[in-house]
């Protein structure tokens, strides 16, 4: 087919249904990133680190999440975690001279079981190399700890001839074994009852501590965290428990994640935007058509084209004829609330001012839009953004599209990209939450005991982040630095690399509509102006499968049934499918 066709729509779009939770910081995305940073501390500090510590770096563009309410539960999330851990901690170093150093016999099983840990990784499935070593570990200090409680039952309950015998068959034992538990033993000897049963107390004393931070963060899951409870923003304890630097810093965030001015570093320009999904480009001459009668073809500019694309982008908002305005007001397609702006990228590289001094007024931005719309140039880029934010704004795609003529030639550049769904463990948050608080005790003490041996180790490593943290930000000099752009984005830091069918098939759905529509207002553009559109046609081919050849930076795309694709890189013939 030859002739773009765009659907006659039916008036202007209807409003779509008011949808409070649409707001970035109140909606799903958001709510299970807050509830990851209880969950997962590798997650906590990196959020901490990249906008609390490094104070100088501008947040990344946040797509239908808010990073500072994320920042919120994360520093709240730590301080509850490094109240824990120093009570933990402190419960050990008491702990010592009340058992005269009886306590000390928990340390080599316990040290065990955090190796076993560490060994065997965070990975759901762990190669072979790990899980071996990680298995005999476990079980030799799950086996140690047992003799260690028998050991200090029979203290505790034995009389003094049975304590004797005890005590001199271990220390031979030990010489035998070349262990170090003869010397342990002469310091039973004086050791009472009190200071034995004091020591069995310590795990007991750990288990209560783990149980109740963890019925702490189930709470607050449950609580403010909930679908009922998110949508408050103005009674979220995380946010009105920060000090004057956090408060400062949100300020910051809030105004900057959802700039249309989106400060960049040149290794990243498009942080937070996601994975780049199969980005091409393509140039055509721009010919003037034979069928003028000796009139000029009209100037063509980026703005022109622009003006071309942006109303048939918008008009995917408009659903399709129904039998009824009942039905087509009960239309729930994503593409009903289909975002598009422009934006314009600076480099931060160079930038001689502080980061709060960046102007972001809307002055501004048009001070640089009526700009670099024109001037096609390298580090200050104009971008059409079209955004699409499904499944709670857990599948959320952008096209970057940006045009340029020059030299009689005309350039398009489409640049998609997708955020897939946050980590699995967060979208499990509350039913964690609830299968937690509704367990019984006994289900709980066994869990809480099974956790009290890596409460030390993992109290030590708590409190160390926590002053490395504290350490690079009064060292660091970050406050009156330079700024630089961002190194990370909440949002992919907790999202995962895969997502489901369903999901899959939206983000194809979305970018094929997107992508048609501003190939139709290219073309629209080139005819009305007065130039041949057969070759912008011939690279974008709306074959009869509906399959669209692309010529894509990498090599050629097609997508649709029965295609044949070549390769720049290696020679292939693929048939059947969605994409080659």
């Amino acid at each position: 087919m030859t002739q773009s066709f765009v659907p006659q729509q039916p008036g202007p779009p209807p409003p779509p249904a008011a949808d409070p939770r649409r707001s970035p910081a109140v909606s799903e995305a958001s709510r299970l990133l807050c509830a990851g940073t209880y969950l997962d501390d590798r997650f906590r500090d990196a959020v901490i680190d990249e906008l609390y510590v490094h104070e100088e770096r501008v947040a990344a563009p946040s797509l239908g999440v808010d990073a500072a309410r994320v920042l919120a539960h994360a520093l709240r999330a730590r301080r509850i975690e490094l109240g824990w851990a120093a009570a933990i901690l402190a419960l050990w170093i008491i702990a010592f001279p009340l058992t005269k150093g009886l306590v000390m016999f928990f340390a080599l099983p316990f040290v065990l079981l955090g190796i076993a840990r560490w060994v065997r990784g965070r990975s759901a499935r762990a190669p072979l190399y790990r899980t071996v070593p990680a298995f005999l570990l476990r079980w030799y200090g799950r086996l140690t700890l047992i003799q260690t409680v028998l050991l200090l039952l029979v203290l505790a309950l034995a009389g003094e001839e049975t304590r004797w015998n005890l005590l001199s068959g271990l220390g031979d034992w030990g010489e035998l074994l070349g262990l170090a538990v003869s010397g342990l033993t002469q310091d039973l000897w004086g050791v009472g009852r009190l200071e034995v049963w004091l020591t069995l107390a310590v795990p007991a004393l750990l288990a209560w501590a783990v149980a109740t931070q963890r019925g702490q963060f189930a709470r607050a899951l449950t609580g403010e965290l909930s679908t009922d409870h998110f949508a408050n923003l103005a009674a979220d304890p995380a946010e009105q428990a920060q000090g004057a630097r956090f408060r400062r810093l949100r300020d910051r965030i809030r105004t900057e994640q959802h700039a249309r001015l989106v400060m960049y570093r040149s290794e990243n320009p498009f942080c937070g935007a996601g994975e780049p999904y199969e980005p091409w480009s393509l140039s055509v001459e721009l010919r003037p058509r034979k069928n003028l009668e000796g009139r000029a073809p009209e100037p063509l500019d980026n703005s022109a084209i622009m003006r071309h694309i942006v109303p048939l982008v918008e008009a995917l908002r408009v659903p399709s004829p129904h039998s009824s305005p009942e039905i087509t007001a009960a239309v729930r397609d994503r593409l009903r609330e289909l975002e598009i702006d422009e934006v314009v990228f600076l480099p931060v590289d160079g930038l001689r001012m502080a980061r709060a001094a960046i102007p972001y007024t809307p002055e501004f931005f048009e001070l640089h839009r009526s700009s670099a719309i024109e001037e096609g140039g390298e580090p200050r880029r104009h971008f059409l953004r079209i955004r699409v934010g499904g499944w709670g704004e857990e599948i959320v795609t952008t096209v970057f599209v940006r045009v340029h003529t020059q030299g009689g030639m005309l350039m398009l550049e489409v640049a998609p990209h997708v955020l897939r769904p946050v980590a699995p463990l967060y979208r499990y948050a509350d039913r964690i939450a609830h299968r937690y608080r509704h367990n019984h005790h006994f289900g709980k003490a066994v869990w809480a005991l099974g956790q009290a041996p890596r409460a030390a180790g993992q109290s030590f490593v708590t409190l160390g982040r926590a002053l490395a943290h504290q350490w690079r930000q009064l060292t660091g000099g970050h406050a009156k630095a330079l700024p630089e752009g961002p190194w990370a984005s909440v949002r992919e830091l907790g999202s995962e690399d895969e997502a489901s069918l369903f999901q899959e098939m939206d983000v194809s759905r979305y970018l094929k509509s997107v992508q048609d529509r501003v190939a139709n207002g290219v073309t629209v553009a080139l005819r009305q102006a007065g130039y041949e559109t057969a070759e912008f046609e011939q690279k974008i081919v709306h074959v009869a499968e509906g399959g669209t050849f692309i010529e894509n930076t990498k090599g050629n795309v097609t997508i649709g049934d029965h295609n044949t694709v070549t390769s720049k890189t290696f020679h292939t013939t693929k048939t059947g499918g969605d994409r080659g």
